[in-house]
């Protein structure tokens, strides 16, 4: 009896030791030694979109499909990437997109669309089915993250804006080493506006000692107990990290916010190394 327990103490020992080999090799795969990505920088690329799911009115998420179940995407986080599609008119358009997806999801990537009625992209995601391909280039853009880069991020977004936020968000979260503390403040004209909000709560509810959301409204509906109007001075002040050498404030919305955001981080102190826009 003596020996059968031991020999059960050593198989238990055995399989915990292969686990956590198993989580070790997974992390360092996908978090420090990246596999190849699919995407090509010069020339677009097809991908297959395999489901779609209507979020609201105007806003679906849209998977497409890797060539093998173990393709990554590669897309450095913070990066996004182009893709292409027709207008009403049948002509050619292209439009900057970041996915909700990081390269440890295999095998696919995830976007999550808002289409406006009269945007020319818009119109092409809107006609899209499953099965229908979707021609992507990338990866694009400056901002390229490194764990632990600064002490903590404030982030303000505004509508779509929110995607090259919560791709980096979700990288720090997810990132047992990173330390990096994240605030954000998202504002939105309507409640029903608020992108990924499931998400967005998730995190604040997992990780409240390193993540914080702070949603502002223009039209906020009765009894709403957060911000009103448009992002102002004071809330940045009492919801984002001062200015100091180890903080940045990423911003990304639409042209008049960016331009406004702008004006309040420089009347508070915050250099331009300090900030960056999407």
């Amino acid at each position: 009896m003596e020996l059968l327990h031991s020999h059960r103490l050593e198989v238990l020992s055995i399989a915990v030791a292969l686990a956590a080999i198993g989580a070790g090799t997974a992390y360092y795969f996908y978090f420090i030694k990246k596999p190849k990505g699919c995407l090509d920088p010069e020339n677009f690329k097809e991908f297959k979109l395999v489901k779609r799911t209507q979020l609201s009115h105007n806003v679906a998420k849209f998977i497409f499909a890797l060539p093998t179940p173990t393709s990554v995407l590669g897309l450095p986080i913070g990066q996004h990437m182009s893709c292409k599609g027709k207008d009403s008119l049948g002509e050619d358009v292209v439009k900057p997109y970041t996915p909700t997806t990081l390269d440890s999801d295999v095998g696919y990537f995830e976007l999550v669309i808002k289409m406006y009625p009269q945007g020319r992209m818009s119109h092409h995601f809107r006609e899209m089915c499953e099965g229908d391909y979707l021609a992507v280039k990338g990866p694009k853009g400056r901002f390229k993250y490194q764990p632990g880069q600064v002490r903590a991020f404030g982030m303000l977004a505004g509508g779509t804006g929110i995607t090259p936020m919560f791709q980096v968000t979700r990288a720090i979260l997810e990132n047992p080493s990173d330390n990096t503390k994240v605030h954000l403040i998202y504002a939105n004209v309507t409640y029903e506006d608020i992108l990924l909000k499931e998400e967005l709560d998730n995190f604040a509810a997992n990780f409240s000692n390193r993540f914080t959301v702070y949603y502002v409204l223009n039209q906020p509906p009765e009894g709403w107990d957060g911000g009103v109007g448009f992002i102002s001075k004071e809330m940045i002040q009492t919801h984002c990290p001062p200015p100091a050498t180890d903080i940045q404030i990423l911003r990304c919305g639409p042209p008049p916010m960016n331009k406004a955001m702008a004006g309040h981080l420089e009347a508070l102190g915050y250099t331009s190394q300090m900030q960056f826009k999407f």
